[in-house]
């Protein structure tokens, strides 16, 4: 397929990149600085573009038959919250040149149920995790939000703790729950991600992953 990634010089980004070039994608990196990304491939195209603005991303996301965006924040607080900001430009720029697929990164402690996770995980560990970055994690509920009124074919993915640790190759999924477990490594989030687009269950949804 012809992808095209945000965020694809950060943690999850540049595992999709590298995931979908190793699956034989056409791959578009949407990136600020194109040096930052240090990959070569026949079937990627680094392209210098601001994930923040919408006009900025039409040329790299038209034709494109999924966006996948691995944006957030890089710490607990961030005044340009990038993970609402991108979903805004990202929207706009689909709709306007037709682009439908889109799949982003979001965290398991937007599943306010706690459906499909331990008790003690959501009695105890997601409200200190709340408590701690909530900042973080209203921007993200602010760009799932934006993504159901967008009308697009979008999915979000949330996984629990992340880690540099080499990717398994597998993982768990719960469709609007979990995930079950409490970490994944970035490797299998991009892996899922990658998955997902042409799952059609996960379409309209959270999904919920971990190790």
């Amino acid at each position: 397929m012809k992808l095209t990634v945000l965020g694809a010089t950060g943690g999850v980004g540049r595992q999709i990149v590298t995931h979908a070039l190793a699956d034989g994608h056409k791959v578009t990196a949407a990136v600020r600085d194109p040096a930052r990304l240090g990959v070569e491939h026949a079937n990627l195209d680094v392209v210098r573009a601001d994930a923040l603005d919408a006009a900025s991303l039409r040329g790299v996301v038209d034709g494109a038959e999924a966006v996948l965006s691995g944006m957030g924040q890089a710490g607990r607080t961030d005044p340009l919250k990038p993970a609402s900001a991108s979903a805004r430009a990202v929207v706009d720029a689909m709709r306007a040149t037709g682009a439908r697929r889109l799949v982003v990164v979001s965290a398991a402690p937007l599943n306010r149920t706690g459906a499909g996770q331990p008790w003690v995980t959501h009695k105890l560990v997601v409200p200190v995790m709340w408590a701690a970055l909530r900042e973080l994690y209203t921007d993200l509920e602010t760009m799932e939000r934006i993504l159901r009124d967008s009308g697009l074919d979008w999915t979000s993915v949330r996984p629990p703790r992340l880690t540099n640790a080499a990717g398994k190759g597998t993982y768990r999924h719960a469709v609007e729950a979990g995930p079950a477990g409490s970490s994944i490594s970035r490797a299998d989030v991009a892996r899922a991600m990658l998955d997902f687009v042409t799952v059609p269950e996960t379409v309209g949804h959270a999904v919920g992953v971990s190790n």
